[in-house]
């Protein structure tokens, strides 16, 4: 009997049985197994997910390649109509309403997880997944609070686990032609930044819904609520427009910030932010009398962050606009010259120049004639032709630091917290507090906020600390 057959033999598996063993039952985190696959879980598989999961191991027609590396054996979802796509994917994969009933029941069985839920439970799901020895793949924005993403970025170091948020756009080209360009020093050094975005595309600024409403038998609410707060069903929050409401989701700053700024964080010297102001939209419900729409992300806001540079040279300005709202076109841009790209893009000034762009659009110096004036620096950085989802497969076969991914959660997590700030900054904009008659509201005004980066603390205003961390319902706890 060959060797390899005897230690089949002493396990008590065939040979059948050992093809479908995770690579960690048998040598631990980055150990490759014999069937040289990577078991994946995939929680929160509709909508976003179904994607997700093809991008790994692609469609049963083909269409969509993914890993051959790659086998989706676990699909979780609270929403069976949700995930029909993707049972229909993925025909033998078990299909789990409850990500911690597969996590305790099915560890043994996965080798990484996949969470593309609504915003609020991205960190639990993916804090259970790495306690258990998982690596992990995390849609954007990678958590729902600020302390989570820091609470991730450390989890993943302790656990040493493959990890990746799923700013896809990351791993394109035009990021790292704006990283070669800037670091040619096309540009000089960059002071300002202005973002936009047309999101939110979804209901914002709006009140509170009402009404009782009866629970589709597809659904488990409860365990859709998962850490926020127990509240009647409505369909108002799901199956997509929790993306507004600031108990599930991160409104038009989480959505596309992660995408749309990935090129600032990635370029420039910078990591955590010392101030954030903002101004939003209100709703009118007569003279000096705002209604109370709190639940509710902004339907249009202006966010200021200033982040001092890591090599000394002064500060980078960052301003970041959405729900339709535009910055002064640039000088330097003919009047009839298109800025932006689908309703998104970014202006970068420097010292010597500027640059326009999007997450998904090559860049443009500006104004636009230097294209054919200036020689364009050569490729300096690595590109990634299998794309963001297989980069990640293939850093999980190689195992903990010997593979490379786009937004591991060392550079995601501090990328998030910036993001983050911003929403900081808007609810307490939002923020009230009774009048001592108990009848209005006294309102702090637009205040510029301090940020203590290494405490999490906001230093001038303590009520807008509220918005660091948040609460969990029991059983949800990181």
């Amino acid at each position: 009997m060959s060797s390899r057959r005897a230690f089949l033999k002493t396990l008590g598996l065939t040979t059948a049985a050992f093809t479908i063993l995770p690579r960690h039952v048998l040598g631990g985190h980055g150990f490759i197994a014999p069937s040289d696959t990577l078991y994946i879980a995939g929680i929160g598989v509709g909508g976003k997910g179904t994607s997700d999961l093809t991008g790994f191991a692609g469609t049963l027609d083909g269409k969509t390649k993914g890993s051959p590396h790659a086998k989706v054996v676990f699909l979780c979802d609270v929403d069976e109509k949700m995930a029909a796509d993707s049972i229909k994917n993925f025909p033998r994969a078990k299909y789990y309403q409850d990500f911690r009933v597969m996590l305790d029941k099915e560890a043994k069985g996965i080798d990484a997880v996949s969470v593309s839920t609504p915003d609020h439970t991205h960190a639990v799901a993916a804090m259970a997944a790495m306690q258990r020895g998982k690596h992990v793949y995390v849609q954007k924005p990678l958590t729902y609070s600020i302390d989570e993403a820091r609470m991730l970025a450390e989890a993943a170091a302790k656990h040493q686990v493959v990890t990746q948020m799923g700013n896809q756009h990351a791993s394109d080209e035009p990021v790292r032609q704006i990283q070669e360009w800037i670091n040619a020093g096309l540009l000089g050094d960059v002071t300002n930044v202005t973002a936009w975005t047309n999101r939110p595309v979804w209901p914002q600024g709006i009140a509170t819904p009402t009404g009782t409403h009866e629970v589709p038998a597809h659904l488990h609410w409860d365990l859709w609520l998962g850490p926020a707060p127990t509240v009647p069903y409505n369909p108002a929050f799901h199956p997509f427009n929790w993306r507004g409401w600031w108990a599930y989701g991160t409104g038009a700053l989480g959505d596309m910030a992660c995408h749309i700024l990935d090129p600032v964080f990635r370029s420039l010297p910078i990591d955590f932010p010392t101030e954030v102001e903002c101004s939003t939209t209100t709703e009118y419900e007569g003279f000096f009398n705002e209604a109370e729409y709190f639940d509710s992300c902004p339907a249009s806001s202006i966010i200021h962050l200033k982040f001092p540079r890591k090599d000394g040279k002064g500060d980078v300005k960052l301003t970041w606009m959405d729900g339709g709202l535009l910055p002064q076109r640039p000088e330097e841009l003919l009047p009839d010259e298109p800025m932006g790209h689908y309703g998104s893009g970014f202006i970068f000034e420097g010292t010597k120049g500027k640059l326009m762009g999007n997450y998904d659009k090559a860049p443009i110096l500006l104004p636009t004639s230097k294209m054919s004036e200036v020689t364009l620096p050569p490729k300096t950085l690595a590109r990634v032709p299998e794309g963001h989802y297989v980069q990640w497969v293939n850093a999980c076969m190689k195992g903990y630091g010997k593979g490379v991914v786009s937004s591991p959660f060392d550079y995601a997590g501090p990328f998030t917290e910036a993001v983050l700030m911003g929403n900081l900054a808007l609810r307490s904009y939002q923020w009230r507090k009774p009048n001592a008659d108990g009848k209005g509201y006294t309102y702090p005004g637009r205040k510029k906020l301090l940020w203590d980066a290494k405490n999490m603390k906001i230093t001038n205003f303590d009520e807008a600390n509220a918005f660091v961390k948040r609460e969990y319902r029991s059983g949800w706890v990181l």
